[in-house]
């Protein structure tokens, strides 16, 4: 463990015209992963982990688009509805960004190359969603699925995957919407045979709920 702060670092990949990545590297050799959207958030809070008994946590984290249609087509493999159609080709395009290119350069540039017991995917209200389906589409590279406060717009399946990541659902009293859809996630990976935390605590939907959470989460997935 270290109370030396690590190095944030940040480049643009091809994607989309350019998309950037920002990763936090810890001061010491990582020794576990965090990949993530919404990078422009999520890779600073690296240094809520600082102070955590933890082990050296790299976060990976992809930016989002401004846009936050785009967002979501590109976060949520949800089925169309009447009030909202979602873009199977442009969730498929990010998808491949997230999992090939974004851990190529984590490879390369980075030089992390972690077992999935030591590699999680986390998000928060929609990037919760790319993360629940991160997970459940490749169990074999994200061994854990960190989600906070996930959207409505993907749903479980019928029948979930055989293989399942280990899940730490969270959502807050103050965002009854958000606690619904954790709980329905909780309760068909259970039903599954998942292991699985689901948390509800006092709170609003919100970076400040989530940041107090993350390095629970982060124990949870990796702690000694």
């Amino acid at each position: 463990m270290s109370s030396i702060a690590g190095e944030i670092i940040t480049e643009t990949l091809e994607y989309d015209g350019g998309r950037q990545v920002t990763a936090y590297v810890p001061a010491a050799a990582a020794e576990a992963v965090v990949f993530a959207g919404d990078g422009q958030l999520i890779a600073s809070w690296g240094k809520v982990l600082e102070a955590a008994d933890l082990p050296p946590t790299m976060i990976i984290g992809a930016h989002r688009v401004e846009d936050e249609t785009l967002r979501l087509h590109e976060y949520s493999p949800g089925r169309s509805t009447a009030a909202f159609a979602f873009d199977p080709q442009r969730f498929a395009a990010h998808e491949k960004f997230f999992v090939e290119d974004v851990r190529r350069w984590a490879a390369t540039r980075l030089a992390v190359r972690l077992p999935a017991d030591r590699t999680a995917v986390f998000g928060v209200s929609a990037g919760a969603e790319l993360a629940l389906a991160m997970g459940l589409r490749h169990p074999d590279i994200y061994g854990a699925v960190l989600c906070a406060s996930p959207g409505a717009g993907y749903r479980p399946l019928t029948a979930l995957p055989g293989r399942l990541p280990r899940t730490y659902l969270v959502a807050g009293t103050e965002e009854p919407f958000f606690l619904t859809n954790a709980t329905r996630w909780a309760d068909a990976l259970r039903e599954a045979g998942g292991d699985v935390i689901m948390a509800e605590r006092a709170g609003a939907h919100g970076g400040a709920f989530w940041k107090h959470e993350f390095p629970l989460m982060v124990a949870w997935a990796f702690g000694h």
